[in-house]
């Protein structure tokens, strides 16, 4: 093995007998270089062998590369490149060669691979390295895509790029993204060949071999991959794609048409189809040619008429297609414009109108789903609409019993109304729900008294809480219940509610955390107070909160009634108890501590 490293080291000396004679590196560097270099092959030439050797050793070479391009922007001398940079360069692929062939199955080592040809080397060579990834990797149509826009972008080699992409597809026949990604690069070939063809008749030049069919320019081969992607993968999420991509070419108009009337002749049944053709409407102008700059005002009413025509589309495919789907799909794109900001006091009425309407249709029919149930209450309510948000409310209960979502918003409804049933509708929420999920109604009904001035009602409320909710659900409501204490009587208070809770497990660090708080924030701070907060919190989370130590030690040190003394007793506590990462953490921060950081 050392004959091997030797050799190898001195393959490397022409090259740094270059460096030192040109100036780049001195003697002193070209010595680091070299031990640096001997330890680097010991470690990838020797029986068993590691992949993070050969990164190391990858990123060595690398960083080298970048220092020698820097000396030689500071120096000016860009000489010599063939005896320095590419025997460097030639030397890493060796080594990701070596590194790629023993982990196969490293896609990242292969990417590394390739990222760093794209950099270094040359075309001709990364074109190598993605035919030896692709043979092995040939299960990734990501690959197939990197490698294929590589051809056609860089390289500029539409015909590989094809040739790829129709090898990928023997892989993949039915992968959605290789399609889109084949059919955009035929319109991009398209287009840079019509680009061609205007310059050489602008410059009144003959096209010789650069003149191809009108088809061709006009996408036909891009026409090919949409009708035959369309046989392969069926639904209208693809479809929309496909025209997305094809929209983005303007010569390619005729093309759009034909994949916008397959569209809707297919795929009339799917709720993305009607949603696509109702949104087109968007971007149609109600007056085209008028090219008269419009006021404010007229903009707002030619905006509004455009949504007005979405709508139009919506309703015709709600009476088409009558499904939660459909509904769902008119009212996302009704609250879309809704939430859009406008200056227009115009524009805005017509969108809460027209938001109204399919979210009342759909009501009626029993078409809306939980979440949009949700929306309109929240609409609603926003919008002072009492009386309606109840009814909604209510409903939605009756359609999601079980949801305690639906619950919610009806105590919201009824809190926002000011309504006297409140008590009496949360606790028959209680009756149908199960205890564990019903925490958001015990927070709701708990801050409502809080704001009704009712300390004695709150705190009863916080108290049935405690004993319904249990496990990791109630830390929260006890955090809760503390805050409200601190609020409501002081520090006293906390203190009261603190000690009635320490023992109902589990807790979260914030508890303990509150308490210390709450006392520090008291003119007449008491010590011991604080050393049972954290000696309660440590027994809880002394294993895994180093924090929580070097906190408990400073607090020694700098509180007036503190006692330093104590502070190694904790350390040695904090040692005992701290398990992996923690312990180290604790050291760590302890040692910045003592050196006043």
């Amino acid at each position: 093995m050392a004959e091997i490293i030797q050799e190898r080291i001195e393959d490397r000396i022409p090259e740094l007998e270059q460096l030192e004679r040109v100036g780049l590196f001195s003697r002193a560097e070209i010595k680091a270089i070299i031990k640096k270099v001997s330890d680097l092959e010991y470690k990838i030439q020797r029986r068993s062998l590691f992949k993070e050797d050969f990164i190391n050793y990858v990123q060595y070479e690398i960083n080298l590369l970048e220092l020698i391009q820097r000396r030689r922007t500071r120096i000016k001398y860009s000489f010599k490149k063939d005896e320095i940079e590419h025997s460097i360069v030639h030397r890493v692929q060796g080594i990701f060669r070596r590194a790629s062939a023993k982990w196969k199955d490293d896609v990242q080592l292969w990417l590394s691979y390739v990222v760093f040809c794209k950099k270094w080397a040359t075309k001709v060579q990364l074109s190598k390295v993605f035919s030896a990834m692709l043979a092995i990797h040939s299960n990734k149509p990501a690959l197939w895509i990197m490698a294929a826009k590589w051809e056609m972008e860089d390289r500029l080699s539409s015909e590989s790029a094809r040739q790829l992409f129709l090898r990928a597809l023997r892989f993949h026949p039915e992968c959605p993204k290789l399609y889109q990604e084949y059919f955009r690069m035929e319109l991009m070939h398209a287009e840079k060949l019509r680009k061609e063809k205007q310059e050489f008749e602008k410059a009144d030049m003959d096209m010789g071999n650069f003149d191809h069919p009108e088809e061709i320019l006009n996408g036909e081969l891009a026409r090919i991959i949409y009708k035959n992607s369309i046989s392969k993968i069926k639904g209208a999420e693809f479809h929309v794609s496909l025209l997305s991509i094809a929209q983005l070419f303007d010569f390619a108009k005729d093309l759009q048409k034909e994949i916008y009337d397959d569209l809707q002749a297919m795929h009339t049944d799917d709720p993305l189809t009607w949603d696509y053709v109702a949104r087109r409407e968007l971007e149609i102008q109600s007056q085209p040619g008028d090219e008269q700059p419009l006021t404010k005002q007229a903009r707002a009413v030619e905006v509004g008429q455009r949504e007005e025509r979405c709508c139009a589309v919506y309703e015709e495919a709600v009476k088409t297609l009558p499904t939660e789907g459909m509904w769902k799909c008119y009212i996302n794109f009704c609250l879309e414009r809704f939430s859009k900001k406008t200056s227009s006091a115009f524009l805005r009425g017509k969108r809460l109108e027209r938001t109204m309407i399919p979210f009342r249709k759909a009501h009626e029919l029993k078409l809306l789903s939980e979440s949009q149930c949700k929306q309109w209450i929240e609409l609603l309510l926003h919008r002072d609409f009492f009386t309606e948000a109840l009814e909604v409310a209510e409903a939605g209960i009756e359609l999601f019993k079980d949801s305690v979502t639906m619950w919610q918003m009806k105590l919201q409804v009824l809190i926002a109304s000011k309504s006297p049933d409140i008590t009496m509708f949360v606790e028959e929420a209680f009756v149908h729900l199960k205890p564990q999920v019903c925490l958001p109604l015990w927070i709701s009904w708990a801050e409502w008294s809080e704001g009704a001035q009712r300390h004695e009602d709150t705190e009863a409320i916080f108290k049935k809480a405690i004993l319904a909710i249990t496990g990791t659900s109630s830390v929260t409501l006890k955090d809760k219940y503390l805050d409200w204490a601190y609020r409501s009587g002081g520090n006293k208070k906390a203190r009261t509610v603190f000690k009635s809770l320490q023992e109902s497990r589990p807790f979260s660090v914030d508890f303990f955390r509150k308490m210390i708080q709450f006392e520090k924030e008291q003119e007449s701070c008491k010590m011991t107070n604080l050393r049972e907060y954290y000696e309660r919190a440590l027994r809880e989370f002394g294993s895994v909160d180093s924090d929580l130590w070097m906190d408990y030690i400073k607090e020694e040190l700098s509180h007036p009634l503190g006692r330093p003394e104590n502070c190694g007793q904790i350390y040695w506590r904090a040692m005992k108890m701290l398990q992996g990462e923690s312990a180290e953490l604790f050291v760590a921060k302890h040692a910045m501590h003592q050196a006043g950081h």
